[in-house]
């Protein structure tokens, strides 16, 4: 009882190797591997460069498998043919950004620098060091593996993340931070 979805094309460049229960993915940025579930079937066709994903039963759970696999095998080609990435913003009078051999160097509002390690397979570009008071600094996560530029991405937000009164903090590119009001005047009684 297999059902076929919409299959992921494979651009030239690109080689895919199916092999016990593993996809693995090569291209011009590198190369990515991925397990599979025993309830899926991954069939990588080799003249039509098509890879599809079919399911063994229709249970609940290979139901909600089949999705799941077919966009992480998605993911993977774009990975290791474009890369993928995520714009981040630093607003705040003084709050700066550099990159310093594999870190992170952010100045952030802190007593002290704070010096993240760029993790294998992650490039960060710093775009503009300093904020202004009406230009953010900016950097840009880089790298092949979709869920890692991510979870990086998030991790260097969780530090500093934008506040509601003056909207100072990390956020992400194009990010809208609702404001809150300040405290009113009380008056004299």
């Amino acid at each position: 009882m297999s059902n076929m979805r919409k299959p992921v094309p494979v651009p030239e460049g690109v080689e895919v190797e199916v092999a016990a229960h593993r996809l693995k993915v090569e291209g011009p940025l590198g190369e990515l591997e991925h397990g599979i579930p025993d309830a899926l079937e991954i069939h990588y066709d080799t003249e039509k460069r098509l890879i599809s994903v079919s399911r063994r039963s229709d249970d609940r759970q290979s139901r909600s498998l089949h999705g799941l696999y077919r966009t992480i095998a998605a993911n993977m080609v774009e990975g290791v043919a474009r890369g993928f990435q995520k714009n981040l913003e630093i607003h705040g009078m003084g709050y700066n950004v550099a990159v310093r051999s594999n870190t992170v160097v952010l100045q952030i509002g802190f007593c002290h620098a704070v010096v993240v390690d760029i993790p294998e397979g992650i490039q960060v570009e710093v775009e503009q060091g300093a904020a202004q008071p009406d230009n953010p600094a900016r950097l840009t996560v880089k790298g092949r593996d979709k869920e890692q530029v991510g979870q990086f991405a998030a991790e260097l937000r969780a530090i500093r993340p934008p506040e509601p009164y003056k909207g100072k903090g990390i956020r992400y590119g194009g990010e809208h931070v609702r404001r809150k009001a300040g405290k009113a005047f009380a008056g004299l009684e």
